[in-house]
Parts: structure tokens; C-alpha cells; sequence
């Protein structure tokens, strides 16, 4: 399973006060080997704002969240881009993930995902089935309920994507508790390996 690419740009990105916080904040995960998933302030328990973010290995632990919080805390009291009290919350991008990056397809290639273009493709907006191939400009999909006169898959260019998330499956779940399992080993062995070189 190809891994994410650290500098990969995402492909949906957010707007207004949320684009101008992860225009903040990303730089600064960057620099701790994270990448930012999505920033969204939310109206709830007061304000509150929502950083998802994980390790480039697709991983991310209650301490990494606990890392970026302390990190990124004084990077936004300083930038100030929010004018009122709000709380912030740092959490992993979960198993029924956004998907914001073409490598996300690739990596969840034959998977449900539910996505919304911005424009019409194929005479729809919102789209539901497997992902079946990935390639440079978009990927297609393979409807799980195809109405009359459909064709059953579509090419859904990246470029007009306007939201994407993964559907939770037990397909998904086994997929990524074994993904997750293989990037905590191979993180045991880069820490033995930088252990035996001291």
C-alpha cells in the first residue's frame, strides 16, 4: 500500500477563515513531520476548532495529538486569525476519513467512498461506490446503486471534487487496524535501527 507523500499538496482545501488558519498552521506540522487533513471551526461547546492531522505514515497516536495542540497553540495565539474564544481540538482524520489528497484514492483503492463535485459530472453531484483505479487526473468509481440509464462506473476527475470521505465497512476497518499495525512496526524497526547506530 503506497504511503502518503509528505509534501503532496491536498486537493480540497478549505475557504475563508478555515483556508487562512491552515495557511497558518500547515507550514508548522510540515516542520514536525505531520500533514494537515482539514482545519474546520465548528460551532459547538462555544467555538471550537478542529485540526485533523496524521504522521506521514498515515498514523496518529493521542500523544501526537497532545505534540501538534503544544505546537501549534502559540503559532495561532501569536497569527490571532480567530477574534473570539474558542477551543481547540486535534484529532487523527479516523477510519471513515476525508479524503484531500490523490494519494488518499490510491491508498483506499478498492473501497466505498461517498464524494460531491463542485460541478456536474456524469449528470450528479454526489456520488457513492468503490474506488477502482486511481490515476494522475481522477479516479473511477464503481456505483453501488446505479439508477436506470447509468452507467455502473464513472471517472470522477479530481478537479472537480469538492468533498470526499471514506464509508465505514468491516473491509475498511480490517484494512486499516492492518495498516495501522504494519506503520507501528515499521516505526519499532526505524527506532531499533537509530538505536543500534548510537
Amino acid at each position: 500500500m503506497p504511503q502518503p507523500q509528505l509534501g503532496e499538496a491536498r486537493i480540497i482545501t478549505e475557504t475563508g477563515l478555515d483556508r487562512r488558519i491552515a495557511d497558518i498552521i500547515e507550514p508548522v506540522l510540515v516542520a514536525m513531520d505531520f500533514k494537515l487533513v482539514r482545519v474546520r471551526m465548528m460551532n459547538q461547546n462555544g467555538l471550537t476548532l478542529q485540526i485533523m492531522a496524521e504522521r506521514t505514515d498515515g498514523t496518529m497516536t493521542v500523544e501526537d495529538c497532545e505534540a501538534v495542540s503544544m505546537v501549534v497553540s502559540p503559532v495561532l495565539d501569536v497569527e490571532d486569525p480567530v477574534d473570539k474564544a474558542y477551543h481547540l481540538e486535534v484529532s487523527s482524520p479516523g477510519i471513515d476519513r476525508p479524503m484531500v489528497r490523490k494519494s488518499d484514492f490510491t491508498r483506499w483503492t478498492g473501497h466505498l467512498v461517498k464524494c460531491e463535485t463542485s460541478i456536474l459530472v456524469d449528470n450528479r453531484k454526489r456520488f457513492r461506490g468503490k474506488i477502482t483505479a486511481v490515476n494522475e487526473d481522477g479516479f473511477t468509481l464503481e456505483r453501488d446503486q446505479v439508477a436506470y440509464g447509468e452507467e455502473p462506473r464513472v471517472m470522477i476527475p479530481f478537479n472537480t471534487l469538492a468533498e470526499a470521505k471514506l464509508i465505514l465497512t468491516d473491509d475498511l476497518i480490517r484494512d486499516a487496524l492492518r495498516a495501522d499495525k504494519l506503520a507501528k512496526a515499521q516505526a519499532a524497526n526505524q527506532n531499533d535501527e537509530d538505536d543500534s547506530e548510537e
